[in-house]
């Protein structure tokens, strides 16, 4: 944490120093883009194929074809979901947040992309819709469905409460749902577990200190996040057992309520031409 009382005095050009401009580190205009359009156009047509209803303070697991949709949906209060994707058939090619984070920025919206991992860096979902885009930016910075949280955690927990013991995190329940769909042991399971899209979480960062800040949910029941599926998935999600996270994310008080994953084919040829991305260039090609 940046501290607001500095030791060091500043230098004769600290001010001309802090007023050089900023330069984006990844321009978006040369990513490959979606054909939204196309994808607008598919969603006309989706047929519901199965929902899958993620109890309050656990997680719960989905496969996701590719080429077809899923919602994430708000059904019965405010509540905030933490979304781990992996490969349905390589569990090694996961949901790569900080790469996500540094292309699209701090939150997500629609059109933004869900990268994978190394050495794999193509879009494993796109985000197709999303009935919290109105929020944009508060005036504390916030906004919603963000890449920088990690996920709350067991481990953070002990830290700061003197050794508590929480088993209801959502890293806990990642765990534990990833293991009872592949059989690995929790102890196996664990390394795959990632860094999260916090889906409908709102957050940010305070202006004086650069803290990481929660603030209420602006989610209602029936809000959804919805994607497509750029190759076959299987994904997780917890549902944070802090409810909206308006004051708490590791808690057996907070209000807490299921959501939803709404699992949505298009018609045949909705998607004509659409191909799943082939494998980062680099990998295809030299490879590290």
């Amino acid at each position: 944490m940046k501290s607001t009382h500095p030791e060091t005095p500043p230098p004769a050009d600290a001010r001309a120093r802090q007023s050089v401009e900023p330069v984006v580190c990844y321009p978006p205009e040369t990513l490959p883009a979606p054909d939204m359009a196309l994808y607008r156009a598919a969603r006309a047509s989706l047929t519901p194929v199965a929902t899958v209803v993620v109890a309050p303070r656990h997680a719960a697991t989905f496969h996701v074809r590719a080429g077809h949709f899923f919602r994430i949906r708000a059904v019965d209060g405010p509540q905030v979901g933490d979304l781990n994707l992996w490969n349905a058939n390589d569990l090694g090619e996961r949901f790569y947040s900080g790469k996500t984070r540094a292309l699209h920025g701090t939150h997500l919206s629609t059109a933004d992309r869900m990268w994978s991992s190394f050495p794999h860096l193509r879009p494993m979902a796109t985000i197709t819709h999303d009935t919290l885009d109105w929020y944009g930016f508060d005036a504390f910075g916030g906004s919603v469905h963000d890449v920088i949280g990690t996920r709350c955690d067991p481990y953070t927990h002990a830290l700061l409460s003197d050794g508590g013991q929480y088993h209801h995190c959502c890293h806990s329940n990642l765990t534990r749902a990833l293991s009872g769909e592949t059989g690995l042991s929790l102890r196996a399971a664990e390394p795959h577990v990632h860094d999260v899209l916090n889906v409908f979480m709102c957050t940010g960062f305070l202006r004086d200190t650069g803290q990481y800040f929660m603030k209420a949910s602006p989610v209602r029941p029936g809000d959804y996040l919805e994607f497509l599926a750029e190759i076959d998935l299987l994904g997780a999600l917890s549902a944070c057992p802090g409810g909206d996270c308006s004051a708490e994310h590791s808690s057996d008080t907070a209000a807490c309520y299921p959501l939803h994953v709404e699992i949505l084919r298009p018609a045949r040829d909705a998607l004509k031409g659409w191909q799943s991305p082939p494998e980062n260039a680099y990998n295809r090609h030299h490879g590290p």
